[in-house]
C-alpha cells in the first residue's frame, strides 16, 4: 500500500470509531455549554476529538493537527501534511438530539485535501474520498446533480436567498431546505440528493476540508461566493462563504450572486 493508502484506511477507521463514540452521548443527553456567543460545545465534543488526536498523531506523529475544539498549534503551519478535524460539526442539532450532525476529518498536504471522512452515525451515512479516486456513500459510487439552474432545483441553504433578486431572478419552483452541519450539506449536495449548497456565512478549515474533497471527487465544484478557491493550513482559517454544487449549477449561482445587492456590513 502506498503512504496515501494507509493514511487513508488510517482515516477511515477513526472516523468510524470517532462517529460510534458521538453516537454513544446522543440518545441519553449531553454536557453543553457555550465556548463563546451563539457558539456551542459539548462534552462530546470534547470526547470525539480526544479520540481522534490520539489515534491519528499516534500513527503518524510527525503531522500537524488542525481541530475545532483543540488550541491551536501554530507548529502546524510547519508541515506537509496536516489532519484537519471537526470533532462534531453541527453541534447546535447534536444537543437537540436532531440527526443533522457528522464527525468530519481530512489529510490536507500543501494545502490541499488528499483524503476525507465525513460520518453521521445517527442516519448511518458514511462519506468518503481520496484524490483521484471518487467518491462513495456507503461503499457506493456517488455524483452530482447535472441540474444547470434554480428552476426545478432542491437547495441547502438560508429561506432568504432570494430575498433581494430581481423578480426576473426569482425562481418559481425551487425547494429550499436547511440541516446545521456544513459538512453534512456538501455531502448531500455531492450524492446528488439536493442540487447545491449555498452558504454566504464564513466558515473555517474544520468544517469544509473533508467535504469539499467529496463532492469534488463526485464531479462538482467548491469555491467562495467570488469564485475563489478553498486553501487549508494558513494563519487564518477562516473563509468567507461555501458555494458546492456541480459545474453547470456552480456556474449558475455564482452568475446570480452578481446581480443581487449585498447588505450593508455582508462579508461574503
Amino acid at each position: 500500500m502506498s503512504q496515501l493508502d494507509q493514511d487513508y484506511a488510517l482515516l477511515l477507521e477513526t472516523v468510524r470509531e470517532g462517529g460510534a463514540l458521538a453516537l454513544s452521548y446522543f440518545h441519553d443527553g449531553v454536557k453543553h455549554w457555550q465556548k463563546g456567543p451563539d457558539d456551542p460545545v459539548s462534552e462530546a465534543d470534547h470526547a470525539v476529538d480526544d479520540l481522534l488526536r490520539e489515534k491519528l498523531l499516534a500513527a503518524r506523529p510527525d503531522y500537524g493537527w488542525l481541530s475545532e475544539e483543540t488550541e491551536d498549534d501554530t507548529k502546524r503551519l510547519d508541515c506537509r501534511n496536516v489532519w484537519v478535524v471537526d470533532p462534531i460539526d453541527g453541534t447546535r442539532a447534536f444537543i437537540q438530539q436532531r440527526e443533522e450532525f457528522t464527525v468530519c476529518a481530512a489529510l490536507v498536504c500543501d494545502g490541499r485535501p488528499l483524503a476525507g471522512a465525513v460520518y453521521n452515525p445517527a442516519t448511518e451515512e458514511f462519506y468518503e474520498a481520496v484524490l483521484g479516486g471518487g467518491a462513495r456513500l456507503n461503499g457506493k459510487p456517488i455524483q452530482v446533480s447535472t441540474a444547470s439552474n434554480f428552476e426545478g432545483s432542491r437547495l441547502l441553504t438560508g429561506r432568504h436567498i432570494f430575498k433581494n433578486a430581481r423578480a426576473d431572478e426569482k425562481p418559481k419552483d425551487v425547494t429550499i431546505h436547511m440541516v446545521n452541519s456544513i459538512a453534512y450539506r456538501m455531502c448531500l449536495a455531492a450524492e446528488g440528493r439536493y442540487d447545491a449548497c449555498i452558504s454566504l456565512s464564513g466558515k473555517c478549515d474544520w468544517d469544509i476540508a473533508a467535504a469539499e474533497l467529496i463532492l469534488a471527487e463526485a464531479g462538482g465544484v467548491n469555491t467562495n461566493s467570488i469564485g475563489e478557491s478553498f486553501q487549508y493550513n494558513r494563519p487564518d482559517t477562516r473563509h468567507r462563504s461555501v458555494i458546492s454544487a456541480g459545474p453547470p449549477m456552480h456556474a449558475h449561482i455564482l452568475q446570480f450572486l452578481e446581480t443581487i445587492d449585498r447588505p450593508p456590513g455582508a462579508t461574503w
